[in-house]
């Protein structure tokens, strides 16, 4: 399998010793993952080389024949601007690399600086132009509001504006192996978007799932690293990793958020170094998955108890989405309610019923606290006992009857009215209330009284004295 080429861009490596790009290129590729290298030791073809070829990143040498760095740079950044340029000079002077970053490079290296810090400048220029690119490509998408991929979340059923935006997003972002973070609540779909995350990157690799709730250290060590034969008692034979199996892939870690501090440790050093050992192994080897995780937890607020290492959260929340709730999607609940209907009654084969027309009205009046899995097991059940032509809203009622009669009273601030106006009557409020109950009801005054909490007549009665006013 060819490896995926990293990064998206390619990055130039220029030196009159061949020696050098040589050497050099063994260590982006070996220590760094970075396989998209072009290389010159004749400093003339530069600047064809970046009109050819999609270089966004050059190393280049101060001191060549024909073209010296220092005339090559000022040319790179005139024409192209969008090219980052990182100096990697054998001169350690001062004044020469504060010149070089005024004519606008990203940084000076010298040649016999410590291989790390070298290795780690260029790998923070190639975040920075992965950062420039997905913000102009954000800037684009969302300018013109389109989507180049819709067929990717075509299994998302949707027409909300917010997660529309969400796509678009994910779209300039498919281009990095960074880290991306999804949050929502449970039952929101997150697995879906790291779905779509997937297809969106291209990887030729596969996406592994892993939910790593109530894993302890040593299981969650052994499944995502796997282990070398005799590692410990009982470990007869090798095992791969999740790791090594999302190879040049997606590795989705779902609930991340119940994840130990040791496994949090464990998991920084993969998404920092880029390495692993298995157990029982004294060899590192490369990871080439990408990572996406999700959680129904507050990560900020973990951070904040200490229960989550900070370092691991701004890692994984390199790109970030946070998929709303379904009662924040309300039009989204008589088309998910449609799918699911006709997906129950196939399953079932069961002819698809007709419903009544309060049905999706009642829906819309219900806050979801299971979100899409609870429409879904709801309309599930109401499809398994279906028995006549028409289904029963006997189901949806029972559900929703509960909640009204759960809910924990509203408790408002005084500072509701303002202090400098009257305060409204009690009839005048009644009204308001009657009046946003039957809106939200869609006019059917049997959702409504429930919303209120009275019965269908009284509510009746009230606003038959409201039309004779």
């Amino acid at each position: 399998m060819k490896d995926t080429l990293y990064p998206g861009f390619g990055v130039l490596v220029v030196d009159d010793e061949s020696a050098f790009i040589r050497s050099l290129s063994l260590v982006l590729e070996r220590r760094g993952g970075i396989n998209h290298l072009y290389q010159t030791s004749d400093s003339r073809e530069v600047m064809t080389l970046i009109e050819e070829h999609p270089i966004e990143l050059v190393l280049l040498d101060l001191n060549m024949p024909h073209l010296t760095g220092d005339v090559l740079l000022q040319q790179i950044v005139e024409k192209h601007p969008h090219v980052g340029v990182i100096i990697i000079s054998g001169m350690n002077q001062i004044e020469t690399a504060v010149d070089c970053l005024r004519l606008g490079a990203y940084d000076y290296f010298v040649k016999t600086t410590e291989e790390n810090r070298l290795l780690e400048g260029i790998k923070r220029a190639i975040t920075m132009q992965e950062m420039r690119r997905e913000n102009e490509e954000m800037r684009r998408r969302f300018l013109s509001d389109t989507l180049e991929e819709p067929q990717v979340f075509s299994e998302i059923i949707t027409k909300d504006k917010k997660l529309r935006s969400i796509f678009q997003y994910l779209e300039s972002v498919s281009s990095s192996r960074q880290s991306v973070m999804i949050c929502g609540e449970s039952g929101v779909g997150k697995e879906q978007i790291a779905r779509a995350v997937h297809t969106l990157s291209r990887r030729p690799g596969k996406m592994v799932s892993v939910n790593v709730a109530g894993i302890d250290d040593n299981v969650f060590a052994d499944t995502l690293f796997g282990h070398s034969r005799g590692a410990f008692t009982g470990a007869d034979k090798k095992r791969v990793g999740m790791v090594e199996t999302a190879a040049d892939g997606t590795l989705f870690l779902d609930e991340i958020g119940d994840l130990s501090h040791a496994s949090q440790t464990k998991l920084l050093r993969l998404l920092q170094e880029g390495d692993y050992y298995p157990l029982g192994s004294d060899r590192p080897r490369r990871s080439k998955a990408r990572i996406v995780a999700a959680t129904h937890q507050n990560l900020k607020s973990k951070v904040e108890e200490g229960s989550f290492r900070k370092d691991l959260y701004f890692r994984l929340c390199t790109h970030y989405v946070e998929v709303p709730p379904l009662r924040e999607r309300k039009e989204d609940i008589p088309m998910l309610f449609m799918h699911f209907l006709e997906k129950a009654s196939n399953e079932m084969d069961k002819r698809v019923p007709t419903f009544p027309k309060e049905l999706p009205v009642l829906l819309s009046t219900y806050h979801f606290p299971g979100n899409i899995r609870e429409l879904q097991a709801l309309v599930y059940d109401a499809i398994g006992q279906h028995k006549s032509h028409t289904l029963s809203m006997d189901v949806f009622r029972r559900v929703i009857d509960h909640s009204y009669n759960d809910l924990t009273p509203v408790e408002y601030d005084s500072g509701l009215f303002d202090p400098n106006k009257p305060l409204p009557t009690l009839q005048e409020i009644s009204e308001l209330l009657i009046g946003s109950a039957m809106e939200r009801a869609h006019g059917n005054q049997s959702l409504a009284s429930r919303m209120l909490g009275i019965s269908q007549p009284a509510l009746s009665k009230r606003l038959k004295k409201g039309q004779e006013k």
